[in-house]
Protein backbone atom coordinates (compact mmCIF):
# COMPACT_ATOMS: atom_id res chain seq x y z
CA UNK A 1 0.00 0.00 0.00
CA UNK A 2 2.82 2.39 0.58
CA UNK A 3 4.55 1.39 -2.31
CA UNK A 4 1.60 2.54 -4.84
CA UNK A 5 1.01 5.83 -2.67
CA UNK A 6 4.69 6.24 -3.15
CA UNK A 7 4.25 5.28 -6.92
CA UNK A 8 0.96 7.43 -7.34
CA UNK A 9 2.42 10.32 -5.66
CA UNK A 10 5.57 10.29 -8.37
CA UNK A 11 3.11 9.90 -11.47
CA UNK A 12 1.21 13.11 -10.05
CA UNK A 13 4.38 14.93 -9.53
CA UNK A 14 5.35 13.74 -13.19
CA UNK A 15 2.08 14.51 -14.47
CA UNK A 16 2.09 18.23 -12.97
CA UNK A 17 5.40 19.11 -13.74
CA UNK A 18 4.20 18.27 -17.15
CA UNK A 19 1.65 20.86 -17.68
CA UNK A 20 4.25 23.07 -16.03
CA UNK A 21 6.23 22.76 -18.57
CA UNK A 22 3.62 23.12 -21.38
CA UNK A 23 2.13 26.00 -20.07
CA UNK A 24 5.42 27.53 -19.81
CA UNK A 25 6.01 26.71 -23.58
CA UNK A 26 2.20 28.43 -24.26
CA UNK A 27 3.00 31.40 -22.02
CA UNK A 28 6.31 32.05 -24.43
CA UNK A 29 4.56 31.57 -27.66
CA UNK A 30 2.02 34.38 -26.32
CA UNK A 31 4.40 36.75 -25.19
CA UNK A 32 5.92 36.54 -28.09
CA UNK A 33 2.71 36.93 -30.35
CA UNK A 34 1.61 39.39 -28.64
CA UNK A 35 4.81 41.42 -29.26
CA UNK A 36 4.31 40.75 -33.04
CA UNK A 37 0.90 41.64 -33.29
CA UNK A 38 1.29 44.76 -31.32
CA UNK A 39 4.69 45.73 -32.88
CA UNK A 40 5.16 48.82 -30.07
CA UNK A 41 9.01 47.49 -29.25
CA UNK A 42 12.29 49.30 -30.44
CA UNK A 43 14.99 48.34 -32.35
CA UNK A 44 12.95 47.10 -35.27
CA UNK A 45 16.00 47.02 -37.34
CA UNK A 46 17.46 44.98 -35.46
CA UNK A 47 15.00 42.24 -34.99
CA UNK A 48 14.56 42.30 -39.49
CA UNK A 49 18.43 42.28 -39.62
CA UNK A 50 18.00 39.18 -37.45
CA UNK A 51 15.07 37.74 -39.27
CA UNK A 52 17.28 37.43 -42.31
CA UNK A 53 19.89 36.33 -40.87
CA UNK A 54 18.09 33.38 -39.35
CA UNK A 55 16.58 32.37 -42.14
CA UNK A 56 20.12 32.53 -44.27
CA UNK A 57 21.70 30.17 -41.41
CA UNK A 58 18.80 28.06 -40.90
CA UNK A 59 17.70 27.85 -44.71
CA UNK A 60 20.15 28.54 -47.36
CA UNK A 61 22.97 27.06 -45.76
CA UNK A 62 21.06 24.00 -45.14
CA UNK A 63 20.71 23.69 -48.89
CA UNK A 64 23.63 21.61 -49.29
CA UNK A 65 22.37 18.67 -46.93
CA UNK A 66 18.79 18.68 -48.07
CA UNK A 67 19.19 18.74 -51.39
CA UNK A 68 21.33 15.66 -51.32
CA UNK A 69 19.29 14.08 -48.69
CA UNK A 70 15.71 14.88 -51.15
CA UNK A 71 17.38 13.55 -54.79
CA UNK A 72 18.40 10.50 -52.78
CA UNK A 73 15.27 9.06 -50.93
CA UNK A 74 13.45 10.29 -53.90
CA UNK A 75 15.35 8.02 -56.31
CA UNK A 76 15.81 4.87 -54.07
CA UNK A 77 11.91 5.45 -53.70
CA UNK A 78 11.29 5.71 -56.91
CA UNK A 79 12.99 2.71 -57.85
CA UNK A 80 11.43 0.85 -55.00
CA UNK A 81 8.00 1.87 -55.63
CA UNK A 82 8.24 1.41 -59.31
CA UNK A 83 8.56 -2.11 -59.19
CA UNK A 84 5.20 -2.96 -57.17
CA UNK A 85 2.60 -0.38 -58.08
CA UNK A 86 1.59 1.41 -61.40
CA UNK A 87 1.70 4.70 -62.82
CA UNK A 88 -1.68 5.91 -60.90
CA UNK A 89 -0.27 4.19 -57.81
CA UNK A 90 3.20 5.54 -57.58
CA UNK A 91 1.74 8.99 -58.43
CA UNK A 92 -0.29 8.73 -55.00
CA UNK A 93 2.60 7.45 -53.10
CA UNK A 94 4.46 9.97 -53.88
CA UNK A 95 2.11 12.84 -52.85
CA UNK A 96 1.56 10.39 -49.85
CA UNK A 97 4.65 9.51 -48.45
CA UNK A 98 7.16 11.83 -50.06
CA UNK A 99 4.95 15.57 -49.79
CA UNK A 100 2.58 14.71 -46.91
CA UNK A 101 5.13 12.63 -44.22
CA UNK A 102 8.23 12.88 -45.09
CA UNK A 103 9.02 15.98 -46.49
CA UNK A 104 7.72 18.16 -43.35
CA UNK A 105 9.58 15.63 -41.03
CA UNK A 106 13.10 15.40 -42.86
CA UNK A 107 12.87 19.71 -43.16
CA UNK A 108 12.51 20.01 -39.49
CA UNK A 109 14.90 16.82 -38.53
CA UNK A 110 17.69 19.04 -40.82
CA UNK A 111 16.58 22.61 -38.65
CA UNK A 112 16.65 20.14 -35.54
CA UNK A 113 20.35 19.36 -35.81
CA UNK A 114 21.85 22.34 -37.00
CA UNK A 115 19.64 25.51 -35.68
CA UNK A 116 17.92 24.24 -33.19
CA UNK A 117 20.90 23.11 -30.72
CA UNK A 118 22.84 26.13 -32.09
CA UNK A 119 19.82 28.47 -31.12
CA UNK A 120 19.37 26.72 -27.62
CA UNK A 121 23.18 26.83 -26.79
CA UNK A 122 23.29 30.68 -27.99
CA UNK A 123 20.40 31.73 -25.74
CA UNK A 124 21.82 29.64 -23.00
CA UNK A 125 25.69 31.27 -23.13
CA UNK A 126 23.81 34.78 -23.43
CA UNK A 127 21.73 34.01 -20.26
CA UNK A 128 24.56 32.27 -18.56
CA UNK A 129 26.71 35.42 -19.01
CA UNK A 130 23.83 38.17 -18.09
CA UNK A 131 23.88 39.20 -22.09
CA UNK A 132 19.85 39.26 -21.69
CA UNK A 133 20.17 41.15 -18.37
CA UNK A 134 22.48 43.87 -20.64
CA UNK A 135 19.58 43.93 -23.71
CA UNK A 136 17.24 44.81 -21.00
CA UNK A 137 18.96 46.88 -18.88
CA UNK A 138 19.39 49.00 -22.45
CA UNK A 139 15.43 49.13 -22.75
CA UNK A 140 14.97 46.70 -25.04
CA UNK A 141 12.71 43.57 -24.63
CA UNK A 142 14.98 40.38 -25.18
CA UNK A 143 11.62 38.72 -26.41
CA UNK A 144 11.27 41.29 -28.98
CA UNK A 145 15.10 41.16 -30.18
CA UNK A 146 16.08 37.94 -29.71
CA UNK A 147 13.00 35.31 -29.59
CA UNK A 148 10.97 36.75 -32.28
CA UNK A 149 13.64 36.75 -35.04
CA UNK A 150 14.45 33.12 -34.11
CA UNK A 151 10.40 32.24 -33.74
CA UNK A 152 9.77 33.79 -37.54
CA UNK A 153 13.42 32.89 -38.84
CA UNK A 154 13.20 28.66 -37.99
CA UNK A 155 9.65 28.74 -39.52
CA UNK A 156 9.96 30.47 -42.83
CA UNK A 157 13.24 28.16 -43.22
CA UNK A 158 10.61 24.66 -42.46
CA UNK A 159 8.81 26.07 -44.96
CA UNK A 160 11.05 27.21 -47.72
CA UNK A 161 13.42 23.58 -46.90
CA UNK A 162 9.98 21.79 -47.10
CA UNK A 163 9.11 23.33 -50.56
CA UNK A 164 12.90 22.40 -51.32
CA UNK A 165 13.13 18.94 -50.11
CA UNK A 166 9.54 18.38 -52.05
CA UNK A 167 10.32 19.89 -55.74
CA UNK A 168 13.59 17.87 -55.92
CA UNK A 169 12.89 14.67 -53.77
CA UNK A 170 9.74 14.48 -56.54
CA UNK A 171 11.37 15.96 -60.04
CA UNK A 172 15.08 15.06 -59.11
CA UNK A 173 14.22 11.81 -57.62
CA UNK A 174 11.44 10.57 -60.41
CA UNK A 175 14.21 11.77 -63.24
CA UNK A 176 16.99 10.04 -61.70
CA UNK A 177 14.48 6.90 -61.46
CA UNK A 178 13.86 7.69 -65.20
CA UNK A 179 16.77 7.13 -66.27
CA UNK A 180 17.78 4.15 -64.61
CA UNK A 181 14.06 2.55 -65.56
CA UNK A 182 11.52 2.71 -68.04
CA UNK A 183 9.19 4.68 -66.14
CA UNK A 184 6.55 6.64 -68.05
CA UNK A 185 7.35 10.49 -67.23
CA UNK A 186 3.64 11.93 -68.99
CA UNK A 187 1.90 9.75 -67.11
CA UNK A 188 3.40 10.20 -63.89
CA UNK A 189 3.19 13.83 -63.73
CA UNK A 190 -0.78 13.49 -64.70
CA UNK A 191 -1.38 10.99 -61.94
CA UNK A 192 0.62 12.90 -59.09
CA UNK A 193 -1.18 16.28 -60.31
CA UNK A 194 -4.22 14.37 -59.72
CA UNK A 195 -3.10 12.75 -56.22
CA UNK A 196 -2.53 16.27 -54.60
CA UNK A 197 -5.07 17.97 -53.10
CA UNK A 198 -5.91 21.14 -51.89
CA UNK A 199 -6.13 19.23 -48.03
CA UNK A 200 -3.04 17.94 -49.12
CA UNK A 201 -1.30 21.41 -49.52
CA UNK A 202 -2.91 22.70 -46.63
CA UNK A 203 -2.12 20.05 -44.33
CA UNK A 204 1.81 19.86 -45.14
CA UNK A 205 1.89 23.58 -44.83
CA UNK A 206 0.76 23.73 -41.47
CA UNK A 207 2.86 20.55 -40.20
CA UNK A 208 5.75 22.62 -41.59
CA UNK A 209 4.67 25.93 -39.58
CA UNK A 210 3.86 23.82 -36.29
CA UNK A 211 7.00 22.36 -36.76
CA UNK A 212 8.72 26.18 -36.81
CA UNK A 213 7.08 27.08 -34.19
CA UNK A 214 7.59 23.73 -31.66
CA UNK A 215 10.86 23.84 -32.30
CA UNK A 216 12.07 27.51 -31.92
CA UNK A 217 9.63 27.87 -28.81
CA UNK A 218 11.63 24.62 -27.16
CA UNK A 219 14.77 26.02 -28.26
CA UNK A 220 13.92 29.24 -26.61
CA UNK A 221 13.04 28.07 -23.46
CA UNK A 222 15.08 25.48 -22.56
CA UNK A 223 17.98 28.39 -23.37
CA UNK A 224 16.72 30.57 -20.86
CA UNK A 225 16.11 27.99 -18.64
CA UNK A 226 20.21 27.67 -18.08
CA UNK A 227 20.71 30.55 -15.69
CA UNK A 228 23.60 29.89 -13.02
CA UNK A 229 26.78 28.18 -14.54
CA UNK A 230 28.19 26.89 -18.32
CA UNK A 231 27.89 23.10 -18.01
CA UNK A 232 23.97 23.60 -17.88
CA UNK A 233 24.02 24.36 -21.46
CA UNK A 234 25.09 21.28 -23.29
CA UNK A 235 22.19 19.41 -20.69
CA UNK A 236 19.93 22.10 -21.93
CA UNK A 237 20.93 21.63 -25.29
CA UNK A 238 20.51 18.25 -25.57
CA UNK A 239 16.78 18.20 -23.97
CA UNK A 240 15.90 20.56 -26.47
CA UNK A 241 16.99 18.69 -29.38
CA UNK A 242 15.56 15.32 -27.91
CA UNK A 243 12.09 17.30 -27.12
CA UNK A 244 11.61 18.73 -30.32
CA UNK A 245 12.40 16.07 -32.47
CA UNK A 246 9.47 14.01 -30.05
CA UNK A 247 6.76 16.94 -30.34
CA UNK A 248 7.41 17.61 -33.90
CA UNK A 249 7.26 13.35 -34.48
CA UNK A 250 3.65 13.41 -32.00
CA UNK A 251 2.45 16.96 -33.96
CA UNK A 252 2.72 14.80 -37.68
CA UNK A 253 1.16 11.95 -36.82
CA UNK A 254 -1.71 13.96 -35.28
CA UNK A 255 -2.43 16.03 -38.10
CA UNK A 256 -1.93 13.37 -40.42
CA UNK A 257 -4.73 11.05 -38.29
CA UNK A 258 -7.02 14.30 -38.55
CA UNK A 259 -6.65 15.23 -42.32
CA UNK A 260 -6.97 11.06 -42.96
CA UNK A 261 -10.04 10.95 -40.51
CA UNK A 262 -11.58 14.24 -42.33
CA UNK A 263 -11.23 12.70 -46.02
Amino acid sequence: MKYLFSLSSKIGRSFLNYLDYIFSLSGLLYCILKIFVKGNYSGKKLVRLGIIEQIYFTAVQALRIIIPIALVIGTAFFLQFSKIADQYDLGKLAAVILLRELGPMIAAVVVILRSATAVTTEIGYMNVQGEMDAIQMAGVDPLALICLPRLIGITTAILCLFIVFSLVSVLGGFASAWILSDISLHRFLLTIGKSISFSDVFAVLFKAMGFGVIISIICLYRGFEAKNSITEVPVRTAKAAVECFFYCLIFNVLISVIFMLRG
